[in-house]
């Protein structure tokens, strides 16, 4: 026979327990979401999600990404980063993939990058801003250009357009719909549901 007392001490138990966060509950489906700007801090915090997944087991690993872009440097952690653990990564995008987002979401091999049908993609060249002596001034912006030229030569590898053509698009906001970024290369697949990722 059960008392009242002993449903409370077992209820008491329960409460005591820690109760997963939903960050807990998405590590453990293997899928890591990036939203917002993307900076160090959020860098850092895909990484050690990448790499904790990938410590657990080599089985695949979600990503959804929804961003505006932001820090270069940032991006290019959170791609390497993708490339480097051993775990296949499918990344998912939706809202929009737009600047260092896009770069991210390129990390995939093209049949591992799915969109949401509302999903729109931004490629540009990058952006920078710098004060200071001319010497300065003209040292950063032969950075800028060395990096749009690397980055150029990434999305021109990732959706296989000539180099050429990459750099004309990205002189300016080069806007693409899910279906656009499809035929240009940079989209696999538009899915509807979860079970069309495979």
């Amino acid at each position: 026979m059960i008392r009242f007392e002993d449903e409370q001490e077992a209820n008491e138990e329960e409460n005591e327990k820690p109760k997963k966060s939903m960050m807990d509950r998405l590590l453990e489906t293997r899928t890591i979401t990036i939203f917002g700007e993307i900076d160090m801090k959020l860098a850092q915090e895909i990484v050690e999600k990448l790499m904790l997944l990938a410590a657990d087991s080599d089985d695949d690993i979600k990503i959804f990404i929804n961003s505006p872009g932001g820090h270069v440097e940032s991006g290019d952690t959170i791609f390497d980063m993708i490339r480097f653990v051993k775990p296949t990564v499918k990344v998912v995008g939706t809202g929009w993939v737009a600047s260092a987002g896009a770069l991210i979401y390129s990390a995939t091999d093209r049949e591992n990058r799915y969109s949401l049908p509302n999903t729109r993609f931004l490629l540009h060249q990058p952006m920078g801003g710098v004060r200071g002596q001319a010497q300065d001034i003209a040292i950063e912006a032969e950075e800028i250009l060395k990096m749009r030229e690397r980055l150029n030569r990434i999305f021109a590898e990732q959706t296989g357009q000539p180099l050429e053509k990459v750099t004309k698009d990205t002189d300016r906001n080069f806007w693409m719909s899910a279906e656009e970024a499809v035929e240009y290369g940079l989209v696999g697949q538009i899915i509807g549901s979860a079970d069309e990722i495979d």
